[in-house]
């Protein structure tokens, strides 16, 4: 520096501590999945089409399924285990054949002639699959029978006794019977855990002729509706669809909006006063003050909410 310079201060350096940091993608999408695709295949489309390894879904579709996939993305997959498991399907049953999967993609055991059936005999056969039921799951299902999935023992070439689970169909209602193909088009809504390729073997049971799913497609599943879903074409060029917000996925539970002076403790894990009287025991989801999904807590019917998950969380 020349004698008789002055040194010029540095600049200031700009203040970070009130600039909010940016937020990891956290949402649903909700994927009309294509035939011969897998759940799994669905889920990794989706993780390298946004650059994210947080993602799954809620409730898988067999490869031959069409229809409504949710999937969560970001913190949202840590929100699957709150989401309500009722799911709505149209499908369309053939009768007068019984087949090794319960569905037309498995091989023919048994064939014989659809009899003259009339609408009111179909509707009267339906009936006994309306509420609780006991279900004997597809030889080729995910179950598990000691540690292996059933698919995977029938396809090494075993035959296995499965027994039979609690299924519940809410509603269950015929759309069409045509007596000349031998096919029927049903709608039901039904709780998780329902096989409605076992709802078609059943009821051909029950008609004295056999039956097996020709097509099913998920119109609704954990609070998702074929209106919103999206193609999967739509995955491959820019812009990319927008996530849908956390809540529109928690409709069902009660919510409680946290005060200013409650954000820490919440962050921090604490339990906080429930304020909000009517809320019941059980999940609770909690809002941060300008709205948005702080975490999900359950109410423990003495007026507290106990934090169970908790979005950016403090330490």
């Amino acid at each position: 520096m020349e004698e008789g310079s002055t040194r010029l201060p540095p600049p200031p350096q700009p203040r970070h501590e009130n600039v909010p940091l940016p937020q990891p993608l956290c949402g649903f999408l909700v994927l009309d999945k294509p035939a011969g695709l897998t759940s799994h295949d669905a889920v990794a489309r989706v993780r390298r089409a946004y650059g994210l390894r947080r993602v799954g879904h809620g409730g898988t579709l067999d490869p031959a399924v069409t229809g409504v996939l949710p999937i969560a993305l970001g913190p949202a997959t840590r929100l699957l285990p709150y989401l309500g498991g009722e799911k709505t399907y149209r499908g369309t049953v053939q009768l007068g054949l019984r087949t090794s999967t319960d569905d037309l993609e498995g091989e023919v055991m048994d064939q014989v002639p659809v009899p003259a059936l009339a609408s009111q005999q179909v509707e009267r056969a339906l009936a006994p699959f309306r509420g609780e039921i006991l279900q004997v799951p597809p030889q080729v299902s995910a179950v598990h029978v000691d540690g292996r999935r059933a698919h995977a023992r029938v396809r090494a070439g075993e035959v296995l006794e499965l027994k039979p689970r609690p299924a519940v169909i809410h509603a269950l209602e015929l759309l069409d019977w045509n007596p000349a193909t031998g096919r029927l088009e049903l709608e039901l809504r039904c709780s998780a855990g329902t096989y409605v390729r076992a709802l078609a073997r059943d009821l051909g049971a029950a008609l004295g002729c056999g039956g097996a799913l020709a097509s099913l497609r998920r119109t609704a599943a954990l609070g998702f509706y074929l209106e919103q879903a999206i193609p999967l074409e739509h995955l491959t060029s820019a812009p990319l669809p927008p996530v849908l917000d956390p809540l529109e996925a928690l409709v069902d539970l009660p919510r409680q909006r946290l005060d200013p002076d409650q954000v820490m403790a919440w962050r921090c894990g604490r339990s906080l006063p429930r304020t909000v009287e009517q809320l019941p025991e059980g999940a609770v989801a909690v809002l941060t003050p300008d709205g948005n999904l702080a975490g999900i807590a359950r109410a423990d019917g003495e007026g507290l909410l106990l934090p169970r998950l908790v979005f950016d969380a403090a330490g």
